[in-house]
């Protein structure tokens, strides 16, 4: 990995793995050299383990964005077995901030659903750096309803900012779009499994994130609005972006405790980003075992329970008084 795509609280364990891998090239190692060897291996397994173990809400955040970080087109290599696009929203035009299509996984046919960054500047220009249009918003829901028709389960991967904030996409419904899908989304009749697998930011994810079962990938976030965002409302400075990321809580254990995730994906020792086919392997037995689960279910009683499990996300004082 390239110096410059190592995070500052990484750059201890990257070091010690050059020292390792320059003692492990040397030509017949002595007794002491391959001692040596085995506890700088036990050494950086303890590094890593311990390190992980005590990342801030920033420092979780910093590692979602990882730009190394597996991303929709990785796992949809990684996890599915094939995948067939699908393009446009039948009104404007096929906003690449989403990718969707069928997809079958261990046999089972699904409607994919998947948000975008992209790797390289092109990539990154072409996707919106991940930030969908109003006509990406259409054209998940309209696949969505496909897949309602013919009965087929959806997993949507939610990895965004946040909707995308320019004037056009306003003036052309951004918000209206998003509202729209959290609406369907809640009625469709075929479960609905969202996962997210880097930033949850805003509108942007929930646009796609009404499910039945949501999960969180260990070092994702998802949240109301990002750090820098939050800060720069309510500090009025991008600087407090670490303070606002403690305040939000928005970390996959907080989300769990708080009762609005069902479920925290493990990731490889020292980030998803370390190892992309293990972290794609524990996604698939995630999404297998909900899939499973959920097929059992009558539509009726999958929308029922769907419903309830968004209405007890939350407090709320009904009386109007204050504490």
């Amino acid at each position: 990995m390239s110096v410059i795509n190592q995070l500052p609280f990484e750059r201890p364990i990257y070091d010690l793995e050059e020292q390792l891998k320059k003692i492990e090239q040397e030509p017949d190692p002595t007794p002491n050299t391959k001692d040596a060897i085995r506890n700088m291996r036990l050494e950086i397994t303890r590094m890593k383990r311990e390190i992980f173990a005590n990342l801030d809400a920033w420092d979780t955040c910093k590692v979602a964005r990882h730009p190394e970080r597996p991303q929709t087109l990785d796992y949809l290599e990684l996890v599915f077995d094939e995948f067939v696009e699908l393009h446009g929203d039948r009104a404007m035009g096929d906003d690449r901030a989403i990718l969707t299509g069928f997809a079958k996984l261990d046999g089972q046919k699904v409607m994919f659903v998947g948000q975008q960054k992209g790797r390289t500047l092109k990539e990154r220009t072409e996707c919106f750096y991940g930030c969908a249009h109003p006509e990406g918003y259409r054209k998940a829901l309209s696949k969505m309803k496909m897949a309602e028709k013919f009965g087929i389960p959806i997993i949507c991967l939610i990895d965004t900012p946040g909707a995308y904030p320019g004037i056009k996409a306003e003036e052309h419904g951004q918000a209206y779009n998003i509202a729209v899908n959290l609406r369907e989304m809640s009625l469709l009749k075929t479960p609905i499994i969202c996962v997210v697998i880097g930033e949850g930011g805003s509108g942007g994810a929930l646009g796609i994130g009404i499910g039945d079962r949501i999960a969180v990938l260990q070092y994702a976030y998802y949240s109301v609005i990002t750090a820098e965002g939050c800060a720069g409302i309510l500090w009025k400075d991008v600087k407090f972006a670490k303070e606002a990321a403690n305040a939000l809580k928005f970390t996959s254990q907080n989300l769990l405790e708080m009762g609005v995730i069902d479920e925290v994906i493990p990731e490889p020792l020292g980030g998803a980003h370390r190892d992309h086919r293990q972290m794609a392997t524990a996604l698939k037995v995630s999404l297998a075992a909900n899939l499973k689960e959920l097929k059992e279910l009558p539509s009726d009683q999958l929308v029922d329970l769907r419903y309830e499990k968004f209405r007890k996300i939350g407090m709320f004082n009904e009386t109007g008084e204050t504490e």
